[in-house]
């Protein structure tokens, strides 16, 4: 375990230092901006007809701009980027030679892929609160702090929304899972980390066209993507768990299967990168 740590430590250390993580992140807090300073400007959003869900109450509380960028945001942007995070942690190494010396040391390859997993899905986690903590502050600074608005008309204090809209984001982040196991799958049977990316972010948005085709009935039940806005359910009155609690249960099975799928390729493959 101690082994694990260290080697995820030195993961961590090494993705901190990548251009490519400072810009995935900058990205994820730049928008959240983008979209506030665009409603500051274009004036009251729930004076527009064409903004639907958390977008036409976005300028009610500051409270009110995370959950429309976590609503904006989670259908594609958030996709790219914990694809990428996974997609690169093996697959990147790979692809610069330096993964046969990695395992030449002491080191158990289930503990190599244990440390990149840990840290890709920590990054991953790091780039729901950017977006949800930047959006919070851009929020505020332009529209005040007050009372949240729900389009569900619900009025919700201030203590009570920010309870609500921290386990958003813990759900949000964990429903990124099966995106995130997959594009790791894919790191551990390619050298190429844009394929691996490419194919976490095309099983992200593919899941999504599917879910919204009425024709495949009860199949989009489980889909990866089918309960992600299941956290819409927090801001209602009475509070709606049972689809978050299906969400969770659903990115268990993906993440679980890609996860051993992963773990037994990579423990048979013959590294010649």
């Amino acid at each position: 375990m101690s082994s694990t740590r260290t080697l995820a430590g030195v993961e961590l250390s090494k993705q901190l230092w990548r251009l490519r993580t400072y810009l995935a992140l900058g990205v994820t807090a730049l928008v959240p901006v983008l979209i506030t300073i665009a409603f500051a400007l274009g004036g009251t959003s729930h004076h527009h007809h064409g903004h639907v869900g958390f977008f036409s109450v976005a300028t009610r509380s500051g409270l009110d701009m995370p959950l429309a960028a976590l609503s904006a945001m989670e259908g594609f942007l958030l996709i790219v980027v914990v694809a990428l995070f996974a997609g690169e942690s093996v697959a990147g190494e790979a692809s610069w030679g330096t993964l046969r010396y990695l395992l030449v040391r002491p080191v158990r390859r289930s503990r190599l892929l244990a440390a990149k997993l840990s840290v890709a899905a920590l990054l991953s986690l790091v780039a729901t609160l950017v977006l949800v903590i930047v959006a919070l502050a851009a929020g505020t600074a332009a529209f005040g702090w007050h009372p949240v608005v729900t389009p569900f008309g619900l009025v919700m204090p201030e203590g009570q929304a920010i309870i609500r809209l921290a386990v958003s984001a813990i759900y949000v982040a964990w429903s990124m899972a099966g995106v995130v196991s997959f594009a790791f799958l894919l790191s551990t049977l390619t050298d190429s980390a844009f394929g691996a990316v490419a194919g976490g972010v095309a099983l992200g948005v593919v899941s999504e066209i599917l879910d919204g085709i009425p024709a495949f009935g009860a199949v989009r039940y489980g889909l990866p993507s089918h309960y992600w806005q299941a956290w819409n359910g927090l801001f209602v009155d009475p509070v709606r768990y049972a689809d978050m609690v299906r969400g969770a249960i659903i990115q268990v099975v993906y993440a679980g299967a890609f996860c051993a799928l992963a773990w037994w390729r990579f423990s048979r493959k013959d590294i010649t990168s």
